[in-house]
This record gives structure tokens, C-alpha cells and sequence, in this order.
């Protein structure tokens, strides 16, 4: 019998590909999201200030956006799949714009909070559409190389997002201060819009499916119940509340993979379709990218707060702390494709090596020189991260889509995402409870280096995982 992996790959007509402009246009839209889930860290005291907002609205503000995009990432891919892809992009960044827009202007905490969420739900519809697309429009080395160049982008942004924070923040341009990280994506979104319609091809699965409701309401009831408590909980004291959701994530969790294989046995079209997992790269991408994003958004939370707290840098200097951090990730993602080609998956285990390398030399400057650690301490730690990461997210995303039939790429889309996104919303929420949790307790110093220790620990485990990795990519 034929296996739906080679019975449901469609041709992709000539006048369906995606020219240079077209590619340009999605990674901006993938760009946008992820900046935005960085950019408010190093915005938050700005904001407290500002709105009198409290730890527990702050923490909102950050894992609102996070919570709501993980939600409704698959369903975002689904109907991509369904509708079409340009069409929902073109939608999902129009009110990403205006969703920012409603950031910006926001009077109080709680409209910020309402408006983060409305956000998130945006990127939701947004950024599926970028992975799907690529997918379904390009072949062989061109598909090799847009993958590579959107794990770079990926990477980069989460990188920019909080250098870009500090410089708007500091610049507090025409008296907007903490504003500005938001009003900044409404002109980028209205060049997006404009290069979106000239550019970007229209496609849609050949098997439209509806949607599934149920599979939908079970993920949504799973990540809720583990990330909202998670998020939330130290801030409000850990209420009886974050008890109750964590206790109904176990439960949630079994019934939707319980219920999404019997939607996959019965010939229906699942949310996230078991068989699609039985894809090797598929699934041991995702065991990768679930460490690998807990530790990179858990560092970049503890960076951004130790750095303006602990050390009392300024917006601008805590950005450019992680410059040489962008710049390395930049050089890494650009040499990954030919080393791919040379030492395939291995090198992402250098990647790994490296990272580790450079979390070792942060620990020894945060060691010896804490409280009077200066940008050129943290540089060579922070660069030799950073070319570890560049070694492993471009190729990663790469990997995990290289076997995804392209008809069903904004479902595989759509599991990469919500897999990256919900473990980035858990590294803020596990390390940065755990980093401030032990400020209150030990210090800050202290702090730093036990959280710095639980990211090499998550390090290691993606080396390991790195060596079962096909050895050949394509």
C-alpha cells in the first residue's frame, strides 16, 4: 500500500514559486512575531513605571502574547492550509499591525495585557503561513537554502528583538518611550502588506480538511493549563488556582492524544496528526527544539533582568551586551549550509559544544567579576554562544520540514511552531520563576550562575539528542 507521504506531494507549478522578493517578504513575517515576544523584556521596567503595572500584570504581558500564540498555532496552519496561505498572511499580519498599534496607545496595564493577547492570536495566523509557503513553493537546494535562511532569521530575531528594545526605549522617540517597541511594527507591517500582494503565491493544501474542534479545543485546554500557571504563578503567589490547571494538563494532554489517533485511524484529517510524527526528522527535530528553546528564551529573560537590575546597565547597554551574540549567530547561520554539506548533522553537535563553551565562560565572568561585570567580560561568553546557536537552529529548522508532504505543510508548520513557541513561553516561565525566585533567596549573582548551570544541563541533553540525528540532510 501506498503510504500518504508519496501519494499526496503535488507538483509545484512554475508560476507558484517564490521568487527572492517573495522569501523576503515571509521572513519578515516570521521576523515580526518572534522580535515581539523578546523586545518587551528589556521594555518592562519602562512599563511598570509608566502604568504602575505590578509583577503580576508584567508577567501577563509577556506570557498573554506567549500563551495565545502557542494556542492557536496549529489552527493557524489549518486554515492556511484550507483558505489559503497568502490569504491568511496577508490577514494575520494586517492585524498584527493593528494589534501593535493597539500596544502603544494602550492607557492602562490591563488594555496593554487585552491587546498583547490580541497580538499573539495575530502572529498565530501569521506565522504558519511562512514555513507552510516555503514548503510548498520551492524544491531541492532552493527549499535547503530558504530553510536555513529562515532558521537564521528565527534565531536573529530572537536575538534583535531586545537589542532593538534597548535602543527605543532609550531613544524615547518624540517622548513615545516603552511605546515604541510597539509603533515600530506598524510602518514595517504596511511594507510588508504592499510586498505580500506583489509577491507572495497563493497556495492551499489539495486536500482541504475542516476543522478539527475537538482536537483544537484539547490542545488549547493542554497549553493553557501548563503555561498559564507556569507564567503566572510565582508573581501571584502560587494561588490554589495554578494548582488546579497544572493538575488538569495530564488529563487534557492524554485525551487529545488519545483523541487526535482515533480522528488518524478513522480516515479523518487530526489537528496535529499522529502519523505525520512517525516522520524520523519530524520527531527528532522536536526533541531538540523543546531544550534548545526552553534554555535559549530562559537565558534571554535572565540576561535582560540581571543586566539592567543587577548590574544597573541601561536599556541601550543591556542591548548591546548581546551584539556580539547576534553578529556570531548572523556569521554561523551563514557558513551552516556548506557545512551541512561537508560534515552533515554533526555539526549541530558542535553547535551544542560550543554553546556549552560559551555558557562556561559567562559563568566564569558572572564568578569572578560580579557586581562589576562590563560589556567586554560578557562578550567573548555571549559570541561563542551564540556561534553554537547558529549551528543548531538554522540546520534544526531545516531538518524537522525536509519530509513534511507539502500539502500538509502548514500542519507540519504549525506543529514546528507551536512546539518552538510553547517551549519558549516555558523557558521564560521554569527559568525565569526559578531566577527570580532566587534572587529574593540568594542574590542575584547567585541567581545567575544556578540558572546558567540548569541551561548547560538542557545544553547537554541536546548534544545527546544531536547524535541520533540522520547523519545525511537534504
Amino acid at each position: 500500500m501506498t503510504t500518504p507521504a508519496t501519494t499526496s506531494v503535488p507538483v509545484v507549478r512554475h508560476e507558484a514559486a517564490l521568487g527572492a522578493l517573495g522569501l523576503f517578504t515571509v521572513l519578515l513575517g516570521a521576523a515580526l512575531p518572534l522580535i515581539d515576544f523578546f523586545i518587551v523584556n528589556v521594555a518592562l521596567p519602562a512599563i511598570d513605571g509608566d502604568l504602575a503595572a505590578g509583577p503580576a500584570l508584567l508577567e501577563l504581558i509577556v506570557g498573554g502574547y506567549g500563551v495565545t500564540y502557542a494556542v492557536l498555532l496549529v489552527l493557524g496552519g489549518r486554515l492556511g492550509d484550507t483558505i489559503g496561505r497568502r490569504k491568511l498572511f496577508l490577514t494575520g499580519m494586517a492585524a498584527f499591525g493593528v494589534t501593535s498599534l493597539a500596544c502603544g496607545l494602550a492607557p492602562t496595564a490591563w488594555t496593554l495585557v487585552a491587546a498583547r493577547v490580541a497580538q499573539g492570536a495575530s502572529a498565530a495566523l501569521m506565522l504558519p503561513q511562512v514555513l507552510a509557503t516555503i514548503q510548498a513553493t520551492t524544491q531541492g537546494p532552493r527549499r535547503a537554502r530558504a530553510m536555513s535562511l529562515y532558521g537564521a532569521t528565527a534565531g536573529l530575531s530572537m536575538v534583535a528583538g531586545q537589542i532593538l528594545g534597548g535602543v527605543l526605549v532609550a531613544a524615547d522617540v518624540a517622548g513615545s518611550g516603552w511605546r515604541s517597541v510597539f509603533l515600530v511594527n506598524v510602518p514595517v507591517v504596511l511594507v510588508g502588506l504592499v510586498l505580500a500582494v506583489r509577491a507572495l503565491p497563493e497556495t492551499r493544501s489539495q486536500r482541504p480538511a475542516s476543522v478539527d474542534v475537538p482536537g483544537t479545543l484539547l490542545l488549547a485546554l493542554s497549553l493553557v493549563s501548563l503555561l498559564l500557571p507556569l507564567t503566572e504563578g510565582r508573581a501571584a503567589g502560587w494561588p490554589l488556582w495554578t494548582w488546579v490547571s497544572l493538575g488538569v494538563f495530564p488529563p487534557a494532554a492524554v485525551a487529545f492524544y488519545l483523541t487526535e489517533r482515533r480522528a488518524d485511524r478513522l480516515g479523518r484529517t487530526p489537528l496535529v496528526p499522529p502519523s505525520l510524527l512517525r516522520l524520523e526528522s519530524l520527531r527528532r527535530g522536536l526533541l531538540m527544539v523543546v531544550p534548545f528553546s526552553i534554555g535559549f528564551s530562559g537565558f534571554m529573560f535572565v540576561i535582560a533582568v540581571s543586566l539592567q537590575q543587577g548590574l544597573r546597565m541601561g536599556p541601550v547597554s543591556a542591548g548591546l551586551a548581546l551584539v556580539p551574540m547576534a553578529l556570531a549567530f548572523f556569521a554561523a547561520s551563514l557558513a551552516g549550509p556548506r557545512l551541512i554539506g561537508r560534515y552533515g548533522s554533526r555539526v549541530v553537535t558542535v553547535g551544542g559544544v560550543l554553546q556549552a563553551l560559551g555558557i562556561g565562560l559567562l559563568l566564569l565572568a558572572v564568578r569572578g567579576d560580579w557586581p562589576e561585570l562590563g560589556l567586554l567580560a560578557l562578550a567573548p561568553g555571549v559570541a561563542v554562544a551564540g556561534l553554537g546557536q547558529g549551528l543548531q537552529l538554522p540546520v534544526l529548522m531545516r531538518l524537522m520540514l525536509s519530509d513534511v508532504p507539502a500539502d500538509r505543510a502548514g500542519v507540519g508548520s504549525g506543529v514546528v511552531v507551536t512546539t518552538q513557541q510553547s517551549a519558549l513561553a516555558l523557558g521564560v516561565a521554569t527559568l525565569g520563576s526559578l531566577f527570580l525566585a532566587l534572587t529574593e533567596s540568594a542574590g542575584m549573582r547567585d541567581a545567575v550562575m544556578t540558572t546558567l548551570l540548569v541551561q548547560l544541563a538542557l545544553i547537554a541533553v541536546t548534544i545527546l539528542l544531536s547524535l541520533r540525528l540522520p547523519r545525511v540532510m537534504r
